[in-house]
């Protein structure tokens, strides 16, 4: 009897979130704190391991697109409508929300396994401004104003907003030589720098965290896009199995987190099913709480005081609007959708980064 696509991917992507979990539990990863550690301290190694399991991931997923196991075209980022603003704006929003809350929606959901109830108080609010971003109050505006603005790749005969498609339309290069190329652009310039770090080469937890991260994303690819991917046997088309967007993903939280509450609210709703997404939510936690148990860092935690739960809260929300409304957090937008070399996702990846950094330099000039 053969198994049911759908739960080969749901499990699988629950195991492949425990191991994401429990290493960035070990390892202390967390984009946000590399960021901070460059901008406060000066010190590169955590920014050194989330590099180096980018460049993991981009050359994971494209030596899986280029065996042809899976089509990288068919990503959630790789529309051919390339929606710069609603990326722009997304990202930065996203930013100073991860700032003001400590972490991203991987960190909070790593916290949150290791004990943080002000985590999980975080989670519901980002997944409740994700969901309105989604489906209520603020998708219209998203939708109205936001993303509107766009450049139309596809009407010029673009069949997604790949790096490699841009390379292969601009140099007139076959499919596969465009891939290759594009991929040592973005991944070697990465592993390079990150392996650049004495330090770093000599940390074998945050170097082998690396490279197992990164390789986490590509398989997440391959589950969703191979072994997820067939015959709906309802429809007789070619389809993509316990994924929310219905088509192929990886990991990404902010909305999953969203796509999780509404199962619970409505969970006798026949439409409404567990998926990759918010498996892979459940997945991070379960791992992460099984490191902090194991290494007796579990350990109970609120909010300091009054102010630390509406800059907390605040930060929520903004993640929440930010991470649907740029297609991802940095790990749905740094790692998973960089990994599809989307044109999107560096703009988005960008914004995070420009929004974070802004807002550290805010709150260290409030502070001194």
């Amino acid at each position: 009897m053969t198994a049911d696509p759908s739960n080969l991917v749901i499990g699988g992507g629950f195991a492949l979130a425990f191991v994401f979990g429990a290493v960035a539990q070990k390892t202390n990863f967390c984009t946000m704190g590399a960021i901070s550690d460059v901008v406060n301290m000066g010190h590169w190694s955590r920014m050194r391991m989330w590099m180096l399991a980018v460049a993991v991931a981009v050359l994971g997923a494209g030596a899986l697109a280029l065996a042809g196991l899976v089509d990288l075209s068919k990503a959630v980022t790789q529309q051919p409508t390339l929606r710069w603003l609603s990326l722009l704006m997304g990202g930065l929003v996203f930013g100073v929300g991860m700032t003001l809350s400590g972490g991203c929606a991987n960190r909070n959901l790593v916290r949150a396994g290791a004990g943080s109830l002000r985590s999980v108080v975080v989670l519901v609010f980002m997944a409740i401004a994700g969901y309105m971003t989604m489906k209520g109050l603020f998708a219209q505006g998203r939708a109205s104003w936001l993303d509107p603005v766009a450049l139309p790749l596809g009407e010029a005969g673009w069949p997604d907003q790949g790096l490699p498609t841009a390379l292969a339309r601009g140099l007139g290069l076959d499919g596969p030589t465009a891939r290759g190329l594009a991929m040592a652009a973005v991944a070697l310039p990465l592993a390079a720098f990150a392996l650049a770090g004495r330090d770093f080469r000599r940390n074998g937890w945050q170097l082998g965290g690396s490279l197992l991260l990164g390789a986490v994303v590509a398989a997440g690819f391959y589950l969703s896009g191979h072994i997820g991917f067939g015959e709906n046997p309802e429809t007789l088309e070619d389809s993509f199995f316990a994924t929310n967007s219905r088509a192929l993903e990886s990991l990404s939280f902010v909305g999953p987190l969203a796509y999780g509450l509404e199962l619970l609210l409505l969970w006798t709703d026949a439409s409404l099913h567990l998926s990759l997404g918010i498996a892979s939510v459940l997945g991070v936690v379960a791992g992460a709480a099984v490191v902090a148990l194991a290494t007796k860092r579990f350990r109970w935690e609120g909010f300091a005081n009054l102010a630390d739960l509406r800059r907390q809260l605040l930060g929520a929300v903004l993640m929440g609007f930010g991470g649907v409304t740029a297609l991802g957090c940095t790990v749905g937008q740094g790692m998973t959708g960089i990994a599809t070399l989307a044109l999107g996702s560096f703009i988005a990846v960008a914004a995070i980064v420009a929004g974070c950094v802004a807002t550290l330099k805010v709150l260290a000039a409030q502070e001194g």
